[in-house]
């Protein structure tokens, strides 16, 4: 249990993180509420992004200046015209195992990885079978629905028995960390020889997850290929929300990885990142947090999503006995947020205009509580949420890093609101 004294002492930690990043540092205070640790912490970022343009003026679209040598903290670019060839060189997101090899190409945002993974896999094969979970994010398969046509989408149901046995096509599975948890435990359970490729979207566990070491090593024993994608500017940013910047880190495995099921999967690296310069999707070097990396910023972000997830899991055992019926999914497996159903079916406007009331009017009792997409976030986030799966409609709350005391006030206030307002 975590006391308000030593969250605001915390946050007073990852303010001043930030704010050494800046040359010229803004003089804070120890924060004294969570709404002056979430009005700095995006000040902060504000002032970092726009000492960046500042310092970095030379560093255009057209790449015009020779002398320009373009870094955000940590990071150092070289790129030619728009981007198109941007290398960067810096610490990783991620935790890899000494000797294991990888290619990270950086991107404007999640969606603009995947997507460029999953267009460019069409210069390697012509059809292929994509396995998703129950759970797994609706954009991504919104995308492959519309506009990937030589991927067919298979979703799959527990028990999965023998679904990732070999078949005609090549066979993909996409491996989200916002599926159910039962599912996601489920499929690492199974025999993932049959498989050609692994997709897994890490947005939802933190870099430095076990759980993402774990679904490596899965790959690596049944010799699948991997390619990690990830959206960063959600629990790579310490709740200060510092850009738009994805990626997709192609793991370099063995040969038989490479050319698993007689498929040169080694190649989709390189028509990836083709993908990215003809689809105009590169990151921008400007929303690459120039805090990350150090072994402080490792460590707060330790504690931030150990919080969070502390609070996640006291949320579903709260929600469960509460609001039984009024419960849609409780048990994501990266326990970030958790959706309520209405009494009767929402559908989308129903499910936004519950969301931005409830956060008006708790917020209005002085809660940390506000209507905003995303999650990850020092404040409780709610927002409409459809499961692609089941084409349902509820509201999802994004559990925050909050004092424990605190947040379980404010769970406390949402089932009482839910109850009220759905009986």
């Amino acid at each position: 249990m975590e006391t308000v004294r030593a969250y605001l002492e915390r946050k007073h930690e990852e303010l001043g993180l930030l704010n050494d990043c800046l040359r010229s540092r803004l003089d804070l205070a120890c924060p004294r509420s969570v709404d002056e640790v979430v009005r700095s912490k995006f000040q902060i970022a504000a002032a970092l992004r726009a000492e960046h343009e500042f310092h970095e003026w030379k560093a255009t679209e057209t790449a015009w200046s020779h002398t320009a040598a373009p870094a955000s903290g940590p990071f150092e670019f070289s790129y030619d015209y728009q981007r198109a060839d941007l290398t960067v060189r810096g610490p990783s997101f991620y935790e890899f195992d000494c000797g294991c090899g990888n290619t990270a190409i950086y991107t404007a945002s999640g969606m603009a990885a995947i997507s460029a993974v999953l267009l460019a896999s069409a210069q390697i094969v012509e059809k292929a079978d994509v396995l998703v979970l129950p759970g797994s994010y609706g954009e991504t398969l919104e995308l492959i629905r519309g506009f990937v046509p030589h991927m067919r989408l298979e979703a799959l149901k527990l028990p999965l028995g023998d679904a990732f046995a070999p078949a005609n096509a090549p066979r993909i599975l996409l491996l989200d960390s916002c599926s159910f948890a039962g599912a996601f435990e489920a499929a690492l359970r199974c025999d993932g020889s049959g498989l050609d490729l692994l997709v897994f979207d890490t947005t939802c566990f933190a870099g430095r997850s076990g759980r993402i070491r774990r679904v490596m090593r899965w790959a690596r024993r049944y010799g699948v290929p991997l390619v990690l994608v990830r959206s960063h500017n959600k629990l790579d940013s310490l709740g200060a929300e510092y850009g738009r910047l994805g990626s997709a880190v192609f793991e370099q495995g063995s040969e038989h990885q490479q050319r698993a099921g007689g498929v040169e999967w080694a190649r989709l690296a390189s028509e990836t990142r083709s993908a990215v310069r003809l689809l105009g999707g590169a990151a921008l070097p400007a929303h690459f947090p120039p805090f990350a990396g150090s072994a402080a910023y490792w460590a707060l972000t330790k504690r931030r999503v150990a919080a969070i997830l502390r609070n996640g899991r006291s949320t579903a055992r709260y929600f469960a006995a509460k609001l039984p019926a009024l419960s849609a999914e409780l048990h994501f497996t990266h326990g970030l947020y958790v959706t309520l159903r209405g009494k009767r079916v929402l559908d989308e406007a129903a499910a936004r205009q519950a969301a931005e009331k409830m956060s008006s009017e708790l917020r209005g009792e002085g809660f940390p509580i506000r209507h905003a997409g995303s999650f990850g976030f020092d404040f409780a986030a709610t927002e409409w949420f459809h499961d692609a799966t089941t084409d349902q409609y509820s509201v999802r709350v994004a559990v925050p890093d909050l004092p424990t005391e605190l947040w379980n006030d404010l769970a406390t206030a949402i089932a009482r609101w839910w109850l009220a307002h759905q009986a």
